[in-house]
């Protein structure tokens, strides 16, 4: 394998973990798998798209951009106005649909195939909003720059160092602070946080605002990486799943981890079979890690 799909593989492997980590709270707090979530990295890109185009119209200095990068600082304060819009929107859709279905106790098949609802949905209404026709954050074009054998955009490079900084602040987030501690008690066992007094509310609602802005930031580096779809969401959502199992439920260096190597089996798959072959990658990694290891890397056997 050579270094530049190893590189390839770990810039689209960020994007995957980021997405992941959403997964993995949401499946390890509220213990059902929400097929909605690839949806909320879509919905996080078109919010920044808007937002980004909006300021860049009020402000067209903003837009210019920076060097050596492909945007202006429009898109990064896009970016600190999408996050909170995605995580309200994941909050909207818990009151509307997933909070009332876990107050009657329905069973976890009911609030799967609620998601499944969700997810078509909140694609319909994108593709109702901004069409299905593929859009971009910019149409600058880059130069790469070489390191010995491999070569990268600044953008490309950026997305890694973003990704890294963000697993670290939710590692450290979830492990030195007093509501990452009270995350990891429901995820435990949700009846005895709620008696010790870990307000389980508060604990759902932060691991929805998290995932979802995590979401929000994978959706926007894909849209800078690649393009802007309604059906990217749907696109990303199998390897995310992939990742969060591979990594373990409930990890978030396991789903990072498990990110990379997802992206960049894709890459290499891409190199030595075909394009065509890149999607049932993480399926096969999938069922392939359910069989011989469900718990995943960092989980812990039943």
């Amino acid at each position: 394998m050579s270094p530049q799909v190893l590189l390839d593989g770990a810039i689209a492997g960020a994007m995957i973990g980021l997405g992941a980590i959403g997964v993995t709270l949401t499946y390890s707090i509220l213990r059902f798998a929400n097929f909605a979530h690839g949806d909320f990295l879509a919905w996080g890109a078109y919010f920044a798209l808007a937002l980004s185009g909006a300021i860049g119209a009020l402000a067209g200095g903003l837009a210019a951009p920076i060097e050596p990068f492909s945007f202006g600082w429009s898109l990064p304060l896009a970016l600190l106005l999408a996050v909170p819009l995605t995580a309200g929107l994941a909050l909207l859709v818990d009151a509307l649909l997933f909070g009332p279905l876990r107050a009657r106790r329905s069973a976890v098949i009911i609030l799967v195939m609620a998601s499944f609802g969700a997810a078509l949905t909140l694609r319909s209404l994108l593709e109702f909003t901004f069409t299905s026709r593929p859009a971009y954050f910019t149409s600058e074009l880059q130069i790469a720059l070489r390191f010995g054998p491999v070569r990268a955009t600044p953008d490309q490079l950026l997305t890694l160092a973003v990704a890294a900084v963000l697993v670290l602040l939710v590692h450290l987030l979830l492990t030195r602070t007093t509501l990452g501690r009270s995350m990891r008690a429901v995820s435990e066992n949700p009846a005895l946080a709620g008696v010790v007094g870990v307000d389980v509310r508060r604990v759902v609602r932060f691991a929805w605002i998290l995932g979802a802005g995590l979401a929000c930031v994978a959706g926007v580096m894909a849209g800078l990486l690649v393009q802007i779809r309604p059906q990217m969401g749907l696109d990303l959502l199998l390897p995310l799943f992939a990742a969060a199992i591979l990594g373990g439920i409930g990890s978030i260096p396991g789903a990072m981890l498990a990110g990379l190597v997802v992206g960049i089996a894709e890459a290499a798959t891409v190199q030595l079979v075909g394009a065509e072959w890149r999607a049932a990658v993480a399926f096969v990694i999938l069922i392939a890690i359910l069989l011989l290891r469900p718990q995943g890397i960092f989980g812990r056997a039943d």
